[in-house]
């Protein structure tokens, strides 16, 4: 357990687990989407990791989970005339993404366990394992904390945007760095490369990361359906609502002009040193991976604008969001290739 070198099996054994727990970020991040696509992330009002396994059971509960969700500004302001079955929608849904979230949590401990029982791990990947199980215990904490910002405000009828960047941006973290030791595990050489290229990697992964950070604001305040025209926004180039001075710098991160201005504007910016760094590789070692890179943001910006013009439907929009995600896996494959 304490050894410097991992045989063979063992190494197969933690890729599979790793990759395992790929998989399930992955379709936590699509159900957590759905789950706010849905308006269905404050119907439970409590937080009870070990109760709140099971759903209520019987008329009785069910009643009192639904008078608990009446108390909530969302309710009073916005589905004040929800019947019993709709609030079971919305209530399944979140259920569905905390108990999820706890398998993801017991596959990790079990597989950590099993893995320290077999001394099949060295003291560094002791070190990354408890890493990712710490991770993962911090984004259940956050995922309460976001949920909580719209359970205590009695104005407010959805979660604050920034803890939702917050929650999404975390999981976005926790699945580049599964991928990143995933691929440390394989037997793979590295591509030896320039300097400037290698930075110009790990810019593009930092540019992917922030794009997915504000198309999370814009998602928080379904900014994504308030201007559905393009290139423009309502007919201008820049919306006259960007800067709103009763909110002042707030409207960078709570105003649906600014948040969805940002996120086309950082697009175009991801979009042009994708296509431009590709361009630049082409004729290198890395020119398949560099024009891949180009291809898949190029797809994610014109999915990303149908979405918009379609007023961004459930479907489109959770295919955009796991599009995105799919292209910062990409883009930390290649930073891991360029890596020293």
């Amino acid at each position: 357990m304490t050894t410097t070198t991992m045989t063979p099996t063992a190494a197969g054994w933690i890729r599979f687990w790793l990759i395992t727990l790929a998989i399930m970020v992955y379709a936590m991040i699509l159900i957590g989407g759905a789950t706010r696509l849905t308006d269905s992330g404050l119907s439970i009002t409590e937080w009870a990791p070990i109760k709140g396994t099971l759903p209520p059971i019987g008329e009785a509960a069910w009643l009192v989970a639904f008078e608990k969700y009446a108390q909530t500004a969302e309710y009073q302001q916005q589905n004040y005339q929800m019947s019993m079955s709709e609030f079971q929608y919305i209530y399944w849904w979140e259920w569905g993404h905390r108990l999820f979230g706890r398998l993801i949590g017991v596959v990790a401990i079990a597989g950590f366990v099993i893995f320290l029982v077999r001394r099949w791990l060295t003291r560094t990947w002791i070190i990354r394992c408890g890493v990712l199980i710490a991770l993962g215990g911090l984004q259940g904490v956050i995922g309460w904390w976001m949920v909580a910002s719209g359970i205590g405000d009695t104005e407010r009828v959805d979660v604050a945007p920034y803890r939702l960047m917050t929650h999404f941006g975390l999981a976005l973290f926790i699945i580049a760095l599964i991928a990143w030791f995933w691929s440390d595990l394989r037997d793979q050489e590295k591509f030896t490369v320039d300097r400037p290229v290698r930075i110009g990697a790990y810019v593009l992964l930092g540019l992917i990361f922030l794009q997915m950070l504000t198309g999370a604001l814009v998602a928080g305040l379904d900014a994504g359906r308030t201007y559905t025209d393009w290139p423009l926004m309502a007919g201008e180039l820049v919306p006259q609502s960007y800067w709103q001075r009763e909110m002042g710098a707030r409207s960078l991160f709570e105003g649906r002009a600014a948040t969805q201005f940002n996120h086309r504007l950082l697009a175009y910016v991801l979009w042009g040193a994708a296509i431009g760094f590709a361009i630049w590789q082409r004729r290198s070692m890395i020119g398949t991976l560099a024009i891949s890179l180009a291809v898949l943001v190029s797809l994610q910006a014109i999915w990303g604008i149908l979405t918009l013009l379609s007023v961004a439907p459930i479907g489109m929009a959770l295919v955009h969001q796991g599009l995105g995600v799919i292209v910062l896996l990409f883009a930390t494959r290649l930073a891991w290739r360029l890596s020293r």
